[in-house]
């Protein structure tokens, strides 16, 4: 068990208190098109101006690659964020970042203020974790709060170098969250337990499924990288996505639930297609109808059946990946079935960020969920079983 400290075990109060969030927002025109992360990160930073706090926030947005970009400022994120919390935050507009309206936006503040400085990788430095840039980072503050899930997969100065120079170091709701449903969850869960891995290549899934099967009773395989198993099995697969360096390793996974006793379900039908678009000829088959020309877009019918099914008794369910093609409305069938499935389960529902998050949204079931995953690949290293450094920083409690 993870048992971090978080932003309720500490008490701010007259203090300067930095806190790493993520504000990476698309941006249209200099306006935020989506305030998902803005209002995501509302309960952590209420609570530390709640407890008197002084409340400096930080985050990169894009890939600036340290160079100050004026179309990658904070400066819109900083406006959106005034009104969200019905005060104002002050913007530090520093190329440098730590500057000197940096350092005099903070000397003035009183208990309660909030001040946002620059985009982080404004600073080479930033994505090296170098030493001066924590250093400076961590000369605002006296202590640390990490709320941003999406980038605890990398060390960068703002989110693992700083924590070297700051006595106390904590987690926000977020990242408590995340380490509550995607660590602890997974790795004690109320059985049975049944994961659903898509997307498109077997590659990217790789240490997923292997540590995976260690730990589920059923696993549940869709999307692109079905047809790598499929075809390691035998069967044929048209002009399907096929990773043919990895046919062994597919074999030598189907094997290892064998011996484990774990249920690995692939498709038994498919929805293929002749091109990459909407608006192609397409029709449904079976585990034996997929020829030459053709190339399988989605899961079909029984296999949806199938996977209903087998989600329908869970306890715990774990979804990373859509099912199929599901960016067009012909071939998200099978994706919007597995959220139907979820929504309706009487199960603790966990949905690994990136595609799975945004299909979940866009489909209308985010609200069914019991925790979307705010971090595409921080989810995929956290379900690898892997130490995520953002997470390690934190003190314990």
């Amino acid at each position: 068990m993870l048992n971090k400290k978080s932003v309720d075990d500490i008490n701010v109060a007259g203090k300067k208190v930095l806190v790493r969030c993520d504000f990476n927002v698309p941006l249209q025109n200099g306006e935020i098109t989506d305030l998902n992360r803005l209002t995501a990160a509302l309960p952590t930073i209420n609570k530390l101006i709640a407890d008197g706090g002084k409340v400096i926030l930080c985050s990169h947005l894009g890939k600036p690659k340290g160079e100050a970009k004026p179309e990658l400022s904070l400066a819109p994120v900083a406006k959106k964020l005034s009104e969200l919390l019905n005060k104002e935050v002050v913007f530090a507009a520093d190329d440098t970042v730590v500057g000197e309206n940096a350092k005099a936006a903070v000397a003035a503040m009183k208990d309660g203020d909030v001040v946002l400085i620059e985009n982080t990788r404004y600073r080479a430095e930033e994505t090296k974790n170098g030493e001066a840039f924590s250093k400076e980072l961590a000369g605002l503050c006296e202590v640390f709060v990490n709320d941003a899930f999406g980038t605890a997969h990398r060390a960068h100065c703002s989110n693992v170098g700083v924590t070297e120079y700051v006595n106390e170091c904590a987690v926000g709701y977020l990242m408590q969250k995340e380490i509550d449903f995607l660590g602890n969850a997974v790795n004690n869960p109320v059985r049975p337990f049944v994961a659903i891995l898509g997307g498109a290549k077997v590659t990217d899934k790789i240490n997923v499924i292997n540590n995976l099967l260690d730990k589920v009773d059923t696993l549940i395989i869709g999307g692109g990288m079905a047809y790598t198993f499929l075809k390691a099995q035998g069967y044929g697969i048209g002009n399907s996505l096929l990773e043919e360096d990895k046919l062994d390793y597919a074999l030598e996974m189907v094997e290892k639930a064998k011996a484990k006793g774990v249920k690995f379900l692939l498709p038994v039908d498919h929805i293929v297609a002749k091109e990459f678009k909407n608006d192609t000829e397409f029709k449904e088959v079976g585990l034996e109808g997929l020829e030459d020309g053709w190339s399988g877009f989605d899961i079909g019918t029984k296999t949806r059946a199938l996977y209903a099914d087998a989600i329908k008794d869970a306890k715990t369910v774990v979804w990373n990946g859509p099912m199929g093609v599901f960016e067009f409305a012909n071939f998200a069938q099978g994706t919007i079935a597995v959220a139907k499935a979820l929504a309706e389960a009487d199960a603790t529902t966990i949905i690994g960020g990136g595609d799975s998050a945004a299909a979940v949204n866009q489909l209308g079931f985010g609200d069914k969920m019991t925790h979307i995953s705010t971090g595409g690949g921080a989810s995929l290293e956290f379900l690898e079983g892997k130490e995520l450094p953002g997470v390690a920083a934190a003190n314990d409690k």
